[in-house]
């Protein structure tokens, strides 16, 4: 359960102007807009796009300034969202994968964002063409060496300080930060200054879901207007650029951009959502030699005292001829000891894991081999081929659930076999039907073969408190 952005920020009197009026261009103006814009991405040679909350607040991640934002019902007394699913596992909207589908096109050359939930980079946009100015709420960094960790579960601090975890590339070993920023933290070098180059180089800058409040990220888009770029502002409410754009769009971002899909001919690409974990298989003879002691763990591949969020429980069973109690892993870390006779048949481990709430399946299984010999079939195949093959399956056969091994290797002292394993725990595929555009309410389309919609309801009787994006 997510503390929340909002929580985490120091205090601040002076949040800026919040609650503002919503506007809605008619059905009409709006479908002429999306064609100018449509035509304008069309055109461009350098297009960079420029994010802020409103275009995660359909994933359910409220934002600040809105109707309903952190700070609007904070200011009028009122009680706080309560989120519809775990931070975590937030999914990415039409939008982000729109984006996605814009960049493997060839139109989107940038992505600037001052979102914290790293849903650009979970939707599939490459690093290398993405600042997020404000940090993510996911990633760690080391201050030596520079290397950025992604995680599965939500950093527990803000402003870049440090965490519990430690550099793991090798010689260096420093203890790792955090990237979101607090009030009083300047952006980051290794973000503004991609994301101003690109700016002064765009000959389109498209603002999506952004009031252009924050300084100095709001300026970022005036940048191409020296070079003679055009500024886009699609938002609902008014902004204090708006005065600077070419376009100005007042709808709904996710129903501008498939509209503007539509146009361009652009399918939106399915999200598919793999994680990761990895099962430690440890054994060790007995004094007399005459059993094997054994354990099984299930743990995180960001190392074993980090959290598998995704995981509620583990259900253990054993194949047929094997004298031995199933066992169900509920309590973090999953640990299971055992002893089994030495000159036992090979047997084979079955793993039921039960997902938490916010994945669209609610299980998969897991089949490990044990024969007490140390083997060596070591492998570590190209991780990124495994994983488009494993999403290219969940794509032909959309059920949640499907695994796969993507790394095996072997430790001698103590005596054990870790075998790293991917899991299709998410797909959520979006309507090519785009609708009408009378700027109503707009409900994104899950899509899953079993069914499941992550329940509001959490185990332990508590709902999630609301995280917010953007400042």
């Amino acid at each position: 359960m997510s503390l929340g952005y909002a929580e985490k920020l120091s205090f601040i009197e002076d949040v800026g102007n919040v609650g503002m009026t919503e506007y809605f261009d008619s059905p009409l103006v709006l479908q002429d807009k999306i064609e100018r814009l449509s035509v304008m991405i069309q055109k461009s040679k350098h297009l960079v796009v420029f994010t802020g909350a409103g275009i995660s607040t359909s994933c359910g991640i409220p934002d600040f300034r809105g109707p309903k934002g952190i700070w609007t019902l904070q200011r009028e007394g009122k009680a706080l969202p309560e989120a519809s699913l775990p931070f975590h596992r937030a999914t990415p909207s039409m939008t982000h994968m729109a984006l996605v589908e814009l960049e493997k096109a060839g139109f989107l050359k940038f992505l600037i964002s001052q979102n914290i939930d790293g849903l650009h980079l979970r939707s599939g946009i490459p690093r290398e063409k993405l600042s997020e100015l404000h940090g993510d709420s996911f990633m760690e960094r080391c201050p030596s060496c520079g290397t950025e960790y992604m995680r599965d579960f939500e950093i527990e601090t803000i402003g870049l300080k440090e965490t519990a975890r430690r550099c793991s590339k090798v010689g260096c070993g420093a203890r790792l930060k955090d990237t979101v920023l607090d009030w009083e933290d300047a952006l980051p070098p290794k973000e503004m200054n991609p994301a101003e180059r690109h700016c002064k180089m765009a000959d389109v800058v498209l603002c999506l879901g952004t009031s252009l409040q924050i300084t100095p990220a709001c300026n970022l888009p005036l940048k191409s207007l020296k070079g003679g770029g055009k500024i886009v502002i699609v938002n609902l409410q008014k902004t204090p650029k708006d005065k600077k754009a070419s376009l100005l769009i007042h709808g709904l971002v996710d129903k501008v951009i498939t509209g503007v899909m539509e146009f361009l001919s652009l399918r939106i690409p399915p999200f598919i959502r793999i994680d990761l974990l990895q099962t430690i298989f440890t054994q060790a003879s007995s004094l007399d030699e005459k059993y094997v002691n054994w354990s099984l763990t299930v743990a995180s591949v960001h190392g074993n005292k980090a959290p598998l969020p995704f995981i509620k429980s583990v259900e253990v069973s054993f194949s047929e001829c094997q004298n031995m109690k199933a066992a169900i892993l509920h309590k973090q870390p999953l640990f299971l000891k055992r002893r089994t006779v030495k000159s036992a048949n090979p047997f084979n481990i079955m793993m039921k894991l039960n997902f938490s709430d916010g994945c669209k399946c609610s299980s998969a299984e897991i089949k490990i081999p044990i024969d007490f010999k140390i083997s060596v079939d070591v492998f570590k195949d190209d991780k990124d081929s495994i994983l488009q093959n494993l999403r290219e399956s969940a794509i032909t056969d959309p059920s949640c659930g499907q695994t796969a091994v993507i790394e095996k290797k072997v430790i001698m002292v103590p005596k054990s076999e870790v075998m790293v394993h991917a899991i299709v725990t998410n797909i959520v595929k979006f309507d090519r039907s785009y609708g009408d555009l009378s700027n109503g309410s707009f409900k994104r389309k899950y899509e899953c073969l079993n069914g499941i919609i992550p329940s509001r309801k959490r185990s332990n009787g508590r709902k999630p408190r609301a995280v917010i994006n953007g400042r």
